[in-house]
């Protein structure tokens, strides 16, 4: 494939998809994908490519940060990530595509390894306004990204 000019957001002004938009069927990936772009570009801003949540998808699909980062530096669409993805990933079944998505869009807190409830005992009252709830993990992007 020929390299493309990259078309990435600028992560210093806008905030990359909710982790719960799919690309190729999976939760995160978009969102993965969107800092993965301005990582390349060096407009991230605060945001981190391969962070724990961007992990949490490589793992599942098999895919390597390195990889996925490889081939969206060919300026590659999202359509054309997503038939990469699809063509790279670990061989699942669509039921456990769906259960892996829905344990992530639906996990609490307190379902989480107890270093990550630690982080967020602290970072949602900080960083989140007061009168917003948080009922699951992805609340906490979709609240301070102002989606929700």
């Amino acid at each position: 494939m020929s390299t493309k000019q990259i078309q990435s957001l600028d992560l210093t002004t806008d905030f990359p998809r909710s982790p719960r938009a799919t690309l190729a069927g999976y939760v995160v990936a978009a969102r993965a994908l969107d800092k993965c772009r301005a990582v390349i570009v060096g407009t991230q801003g605060e945001y981190h490519f391969n962070c724990p949540l961007d992990q949490l998808f490589f793992e599942f699909t098999g895919i390597s940060a390195d990889d996925f980062k490889e081939f969206a530096a060919t300026g590659a669409s999202d359509d054309e990530v997503a038939a990469w993805i699809e063509k790279n990933a670990k061989a699942h079944t669509k039921e456990e595509i769906v259960v892996w998505n829905n344990e992530l869009r639906y996990k609490r807190i307190s379902e989480m390894p107890v270093p990550l409830q630690v982080f967020l005992e602290k970072y949602i009252p900080e960083c989140l306004p007061a009168d917003r709830v948080v009922y699951y993990w992805f609340d906490v992007y979709d609240i301070e990204e102002k989606r929700i």
